[in-house]
């Protein structure tokens, strides 16, 4: 598992990007980190992690049965970054506006489903946390966008495992 690319779509391996930070390792070191650290723990089914990476204030909230249940309920297939707004090393706030694409048809050619969301992150004792986000409409993509699947490819011409089709 440690040898794949990491779910979050930065291109980098499992065990130099995302691993660390969802096995307690190493702390998410911006807002954006901990927002492709939570995608990941969400498709690779780290449940506890997701609930440790709730603001201490929102725990109560979630229970670790919930997170469970979400992490082997959906397909999560890829993750875009849209905009983010501070999180960096020197913040204790930051917004990750992001597009996450779920589920989907049983054809190749079916869109998955889409998580439009602006998550508010906040950085206490020098740990990221996710706050809570604002649920945004989803956005269409053009056939002439970049596939969904994050291969960068046209999405009229992606066979959505990253080969151009004919």
């Amino acid at each position: 598992m440690s040898e794949q690319l990491c779910a979050c779509g930065s291109t980098r391996l499992f065990s130099d990007c995302c691993q660390p930070i969802v096995e307690g390792v190493r702390l998410a070191p911006s807002a954006e980190a901990l927002m492709r650290s939570r995608y990941t723990a969400f498709s690779r089914n780290y449940p506890q992690y997701l609930l440790d990476s709730l603001h201490p204030e929102r725990r109560e909230a979630e229970t670790l049965a919930a997170l469970e249940a979400s992490c082997q309920e959906g397909q999560w297939r890829s993750l875009r970054i849209l905009k983010t707004q501070a999180g960096g090393p020197g913040d204790d706030y930051g917004e990750v506006e992001f597009l996450a694409f779920y589920g989907g048809g049983s054809s190749a050619s079916a869109m998955p489903d889409q998580l439009h969301e602006n998550s508010r992150f906040h950085r206490l004792d020098g740990a990221w946390y996710y706050r809570d986000g604002e649920i945004l409409p989803p956005i269409k993509l053009g056939r002439n966008d970049a596939c969904w699947c994050g291969s960068g490819i046209k999405l009229k011409k992606c066979s959505h495992d990253g080969v151009e089709s004919a």
